[in-house]
Order: C-alpha cells, then structure tokens, then sequence
C-alpha cells in the first residue's frame, strides 16, 4: 500500500489572500504609509453637522478618528447625520464607534442620523441589529428633513 495523499484544498484565507493580490479587497497596508483607510467631509446645513464618510471604519486610526471628529461635533451641535453611502467596510471596532458615538450623543441630549447606507454597511448594522439604535434614512436630504425644529425657533 501506498502513502495516503492528501490533496491540498485552498482555505478561506488563502482565498482572501489571492483577492487582496489581484486588488478585489484593499487591506491596512494599501496605499502610502500612514495613510488612513477612512475619509471625513464635514459640512453644515443650518445647526446640523452632516459627516460623509469614505472607505472603511476599521480598528485603528479610522475608528479613532471617526470618534474624534463626532466627538468634537458634539461640542458644536445637537445633531448629526453620518452618511456612510461610500464606506466599503466596517469591523467590530468600527461597529464600537459607531455605537459608541450614539451613547455620547444620547447622553447630551443630542442625535445621531445614519443616511445613505451602503450595501456593506447595511448589512453590517442589520446583522448586527444595531440598525434599530438609529434613525436610518434614505439620502441626506430626508435625514436633515426628520430633525425636528428647536423649539426656540419655532418660539421666534
């Protein structure tokens, strides 16, 4: 009898490998050095900060900084939308941020929106259920349009 051969049958992490060779997934290491996977645009309309955010929300500087920009918002203003049309990824540490930039706002009387969810991110929030800590609208438009007036402006 012969040696019993087994045959080599490629892991999921090979697999993932090989796609990250041919471009199909960008990992930490993509791109100059020091250079973040993730991209703020912060813009105003009236008192609401509208965050659009580009690439992935990922355990390091991406979810540090997304932290670090909500955070300081939160000092300026009552209400944000997060627009996560363009974001690619999102890890549990992302996942972390993105909750944990909800309890800060909650506990300063203030809201967080989510609007224009990618399909990543959709999938993301939804099987994870965080979808349900948030107000997920459509476009940034209908998110800015769900804030209701401060009642100080309605008073004139």
């Amino acid at each position: 009898m012969g040696i019993l051969q087994q045959q080599w049958a490629p892991t999921s992490l090979d697999l993932y490998w090989k796609r990250c060779r041919r471009g199909e997934i960008m990992t930490r290491e993509d791109g100059p050095e020091g250079a973040m996977a993730l991209k703020l645009d912060v813009s105003r309309t009236d008192d609401i900060a509208v965050v659009r955010c580009r690439g992935r929300i990922v355990f390091g500087k991406e979810a540090d900084e997304l932290r670090r920009v909500v955070l300081g918002l939160l000092n300026e203003t009552q209400r944000i939308v997060l627009n996560l049309v363009w974001i690619e990824y999102i890890d549990s540490s992302g996942l972390g941020t993105l909750v944990a930039s909800f309890v800060s706002a909650r506990n300063r009387g203030a809201e967080i929106k989510f609007a224009a969810l990618s399909p990543q991110a959709q999938r993301v929030l939804t099987s994870t259920k965080v979808d349900r800590l948030f107000e997920v609208y459509d476009s940034t438009e209908d998110a800015i349009k769900s804030f209701h007036p401060h009642p100080e402006a309605a008073a004139g």
